[in-house]
């Protein structure tokens, strides 16, 4: 029995009463979603007509639209995001009692506010007037900028002491230290977490649509009020479209994330040692070394005294 760093390998017992829990865990799910499905079949919510404002062209504009919008927001967030949390951990780990403090205070205030506030907040004016989309972005990018600050710095406070120690040894100021070793293997180490935390970002755009901003959730209230259908307002239809277009984004994002861990994983690091090869003799470097004698010219060439066969038989 194998055991793990956080819990040892079940046994039989325990490994029929995991089977037990995962095979009615999955038929409570199974049931509920039958029941959901029944319940919405009973009040008519599969009928074609209610699924056919789907086929018209201005209310696929206008999901296309929104969907853009959504993605403008996401991407100038995620950007800003980054920023910010590079800014804030840098000063998180400053030695300057005050700057520090200052990012400390900064952080734990806007993670504790909750995200909607904020982004409320920003829009009535508290700091100025604002559009809806700046609104929205600076909301998302304080906010998750502050919680991708403590995810790197918890990827730099993971890297081994040994490294910094040994930079410092080499004579490399703090700035060096932390651009150049620090944070590149800090965000290597916690990529999958920082996309991880892009998800996040990506779906509270959806908050977008308590400040009128023209995201997907904004969009699909609008077509449910404004299509009805024999008497019937599309709400669950609609909701049904836009929810498949966030879990296909999401599980977009999500996917990299895995990718990116993995291909992490199988990167092989280190130099690569060359194999021990034979010397090279040098050309000339033995005749050079050679002491003259008699008998051998002044350029290392035999005279006509080095002949073996010269000597033989010769007499004083």
């Amino acid at each position: 029995m194998s055991a793990s760093v956080l819990f040892d390998a079940p046994g039989p017992k325990a490994k029929v009463r995991n089977r037990i829990y995962s095979v009615v865990g999955t038929a409570a799910v199974l049931g509920l979603i039958v029941w959901v499905v029944l319940r919405l079949n009973e009040k008519g919510e599969f009928e074609g007509a209610l699924w056919d404002i789907f086929n018209y062209s201005g209310i696929r504009e206008n999901i296309f639209e929104a969907l853009l919008a959504t993605l403008k927001a996401f991407a100038l967030a995620a950007v800003l995001s980054l920023v910010f949390a590079v800014v804030l951990c840098v000063g998180r780990l400053s030695d300057h009692r005050v700057v520090r403090w200052a990012s400390v205070i900064f952080i734990d205030l806007f993670r504790s506010i909750p995200l909607l506030i904020t982004i409320f907040a920003l829009w009535v004016g508290v700091v100025g007037d604002m559009t809806p989309f700046w609104a929205l972005v600076l909301g998302l990018s304080i906010y998750n900028g502050c919680v991708q600050a403590e995810v790197l710095r918890a990827g730099v406070n993971a890297v081994p002491k040994g490294q910094r120690e040994a930079a410092y040894a080499l004579g490399m100021s703090k700035t060096q230290v932390t651009a150049g070793i620090l944070f590149p293997q800090a965000v290597r180490s916690m990529l999958p977490t920082i996309i991880s935390q892009l998800v996040v970002t990506l779906k509270d755009t959806s908050l977008g649509y308590l400040i009128l901003y023209p995201e997907l959730l904004y969009s699909a209230r609008l077509i449910a009020n404004n299509t009805p259908v024999n008497g019937t307002y599309p709400f669950v239809q609609t909701v049904t479209v836009v929810g498949a277009i966030y879990i296909g984004l999401c599980l977009a994002l999500s996917s990299l994330a895995t990718w990116v861990e993995k291909r992490g994983r199988r990167t092989k690091t280190g130099i690569a040692v060359a194999a021990a090869a034979e010397p090279a003799e040098a050309p000339g470097v033995l005749d050079a070394a050679a002491p003259e004698g008699p008998g051998r010219a002044e350029d290392g060439s035999k005279g006509p005294d080095d002949d073996p066969k010269d000597t033989v038989g010769k007499s004083n």
